[in-house]
């Protein structure tokens, strides 16, 4: 099951490098929403949470990667609708699309419109047990995503997981600085929460046979991350222009 005969073989080499690079793009949407929810929690739980999210990812992952004869009948098709095949596999894109359509739209309410944090009722809601039962729903999701691809590029078990581990091993370095960064910047969570909603609605394209190249999604993303890091530049540099306007040496 876990041949290592591919260590003297280059090519498997170039597999490892080029599917943990994917594993670790395709897991920024992973990232992203981990960060959102974790950052709903106090502060003494939101690095818990993380980590037990992150183990959550790697442990389906990895679960998903040993039934990859199980993973091949996901897209046996179960019924027809309106001249649709519907698959177990498009069953889990279509809820996990809304699923994810719905938290996004949610989370950008409760930013706008919602009450006062400090004021209490509205984080005494969130729960860490309803934070992570949200997380592991949402990892089943991008784990399938990430394992069919990985099942698509190599023929080696062990580099697949191998590839796996080091993705979720730098997405659990970066993932505090990120949720640190996007709670300190409202604009960057707002801009966050938008491209988790675009996810959704990918993934529930994809479920109804309608793929959209993930390759326009990042690209789109990319975009707007350029464009908010200019804003942020721009606006800490009227900042510095403001502090040195109102010093008044000797005063």
């Amino acid at each position: 099951m876990f041949e290592f005969d591919w260590l003297s073989d280059p090519a498997a080499w170039a597999s490892l490098a080029t599917l943990t690079a994917l594993e670790i793009v395709l897991g920024i949407d992973n990232i992203i929403f981990i960060s959102i929810m974790a950052g709903r929690l106090p502060p003494e739980q939101q690095d818990r949470a993380r980590k037990i999210g992150l183990a959550l990812a790697l442990i389906t992952r990895l679960g998903l990667l040993a039934s990859i004869a199980w993973i091949a009948t996901l897209t046996d098709p179960l019924f027809e609708i309106f001249g649709l095949q519907i698959s177990a596999r498009d069953l889990i894109l279509l809820l996990g699309g809304l699923f994810l359509i719905y938290k996004g739209t949610n989370e950008v309410h409760h930013t706008m419109e919602g009450q006062d944090e400090s004021l209490g009722p509205t984080r005494a809601t969130v729960t860490f047990t309803s934070v992570v039962v949200q997380i592991m729903i949402l990892d089943i999701v991008f784990s399938l995503d990430s394992v069919i691809t990985a099942v698509g590029m190599s023929d080696h078990l062990s580099v697949m997981m191998l590839a796996v581990v080091i993705a979720v091993a730098v997405m659990l370095f970066a993932s505090g600085p990120t949720s640190r960064f996007v709670q300190r910047h409202p604009t960057v969570k707002m801009l966050a929460l938008s491209f988790l909603i675009l996810v959704g609605v990918a993934l529930v394209a994809d479920g109804l046979h309608f793929h959209i190249p993930k390759g326009y999604l990042y690209f789109a993303i990319a975009f707007s991350v350029l464009v908010e890091s200019l804003n942020l530049a721009a606006a800490r540099k009227r900042k510095r222009k403001g502090e040195v306007g109102v010093h008044v040496p000797g005063a």
